[in-house]
């Protein structure tokens, strides 16, 4: 079957026009950043989007640059090695994997594009069916605890798993109220971003508690700490990284070799490598998920179409947008998502 970059890679792409697109939610959400922008790429009657995630600083900039992106490139490659020529950020970001973020935009645009203007679609230049994503919402419950919020999301959309936060704050008897709610299937240490552990002794007892509470959940982002990786002894099949991983290479670097992963598309960047990291994992027998970044607009559903193609079974953090409101209302799309393929690298 052939891979994604080789499918791509000579698509030719011709570029004419660039513009962005400021997105905002419709309502409170649960998050801390609140905005996107959408860059379309325009050519030969046809248009291109991406979309950049994170730091609402950065999307202001982003929206006030001007880079040098029309020509006849001849092929999808061209192209992005132009974008190699491109210096796109007026002062270094905030945080490293910003660059990953924006790249991401640019190249899943031109895919988009590319593929338009070919008059054909991601599924059919990989030769794969996409089928129906199964898709979990993920979300804190804050502090203290809503203990009640996973029972109420989960009466209210009962297909819907969950990948919920934990926090060494969830005493016992939160655990419980929480795992006597059907659907909870990935719990998120958040153990691989940097954060400061306040009290160790206190972040033991929490990862005791939930390996005790939640044994069939997939377990992400561990702390590194060696209490922590003693208590994990036995249940590494289980264990996932999601921040950590921007490459092959990455999934080797881990504390815990992993069985499965948290592939997201903006956070490694770039197609080549995404495709390098889909063929490793499917070669190594390594389960695969993904998850999104805060998405509004197109790049919500172009990782809900790669979840369609690569890994449809999995316990995706691919919920639509809606379901980021703080209050998500009835009558949003069920789990599994239909993946309704669209022209280019769009769901329909």
């Amino acid at each position: 079957m052939t891979d994604l970059w080789t499918a791509v890679k000579d698509l030719p792409l011709m570029i004419e026009s660039s513009a962005y697109e400021a997105l905002v939610p419709l309502g409170p959400v649960d998050m801390d950043d609140l905005s996107t922008t959408q860059l379309c790429l325009r050519g030969r009657g046809e248009e291109g989007v991406g979309e950049q995630v994170g730091m609402p600083e950065a999307q202001e900039e982003l929206r006030t640059s001007a880079f040098p992106l029309t020509g006849e490139w001849g092929s999808l490659e061209a192209f992005l090695d132009h974008l190699d020529t491109i210096e796109m950020w007026a002062e270094e970001p905030e945080f490293a994997l910003a660059r990953n973020w924006r790249r991401w935009t640019f190249e899943s645009a031109a895919l988009d594009l590319a593929l338009r203007q070919a008059a054909t679609t991601l599924a059919e230049v990989l030769g794969r069916t996409p089928r129906p994503a199964t898709f979990v919402t993920s979300f804190g419950l804050g502090d203290p605890p809503d203990i009640d919020k996973v029972a109420a999301r989960r009466a209210r959309h009962p297909t819907v798993g969950f990948k919920l936060d934990v926090a060494p704050s969830w005493t016992q008897e939160i655990m419980d109220r929480v795992a006597d709610v059907e659907g909870v299937a990935t719990i998120d240490f958040k153990g691989q971003y940097g954060i400061e552990v306040e009290d160790e002794t206190a972040l033991v007892a929490m990862y005791e508690r939930t390996l005790a509470t939640f044994p069939d959940a997939v377990l992400e982002d561990p702390h590194d700490l060696p209490a922590v990786l003693e208590l994990l002894r036995g249940s590494e099949g289980r264990v996932s990284y999601d921040a950590p991983i921007t490459s092959v290479e990455s999934i080797a670097a881990t504390a815990i070799t992993p069985r499965i992963v948290n592939v997201k598309p903006c956070r490694v960047g770039r197609l080549p490598e995404l495709s390098r990291l889909y063929a490793h994992c499917e070669a190594e027998g390594v389960r695969m998920y993904n998850g999104g970044m805060g998405e509004l607009g197109v790049g919500r559903g172009q990782a809900q179409l790669l979840a369609a193609l690569f890994h449809p079974d999995e316990w995706n953090d691919i919920a639509p947008s809606d379901y980021n409101l703080s209050d998500p209302p009835a009558g949003l799309p069920a789990s599994p998502l239909d993946p309704a393929p669209g022209p280019g690298f769009r769901r329909g």
